[in-house]
């Protein structure tokens, strides 16, 4: 028997009726068809699967879709705005931040977040918000040089807007 479940993805509100055992990563990419967001492990070590939950970033497979009904969900699909690369995906750009690229939308989804709550990191903020992410190509340097890029871009623009 299905539960009818009603969120918010990138802006947009989806409404469907899912079984209750679905997990929200195999929500998102089988039923809604945003397939940014990775499945990697299924066991929430390695973070591919991170998306934001009303502002908190969580791993998609270690959530039921009928837990996230009423919520608000981004995924990779919805942080750039018209057609822009968000800071932090840029950063990921010009600073090598991403090689397979398999664990990038999770990383920058946890980024995001960190960003979100501390706008100036330090190197050692920037491992610790993203080390529940796991990324097999990479030593991280370039990750976190991605991060700091992001943070600056950002500092600039508010400074920017405040003038």
């Amino acid at each position: 028997m299905g539960r009818t479940i009603e969120v918010t993805i990138n802006g947009t509100r989806y409404r469907h009726e899912v079984e209750p055992r679905l997990l929200l990563v195999h929500y998102l990419r089988d039923v809604v068809g945003l397939t940014g967001t990775h499945i990697g492990c299924e066991t929430s070590l390695c973070g591919a699967c991170t998306v934001l939950l009303n502002g908190a970033a969580v791993k998609s497979c270690t959530l039921f879709a009928v837990q996230a009904d009423g919520a608000e969900i981004m995924t990779i699909e919805g942080l750039a705005e018209d057609g822009q690369l968000h800071p932090i995906q840029e950063g990921f750009w010009q600073k090598h931040g991403l090689q397979c690229g398999y664990c990038t939308p999770g990383m920058i989804l946890a980024a995001y977040q960190l960003l979100s709550r501390s706008p100036d990191p330090s190197e050692e903020e920037i491992r610790r918000g993203i080390e529940g992410n796991l990324c097999r190509c990479t030593g991280y340097q370039h990750i976190v040089e991605a991060i700091r890029y992001a943070a600056e871009k950002q500092r600039v623009a508010r400074g920017a807007r405040s003038e």
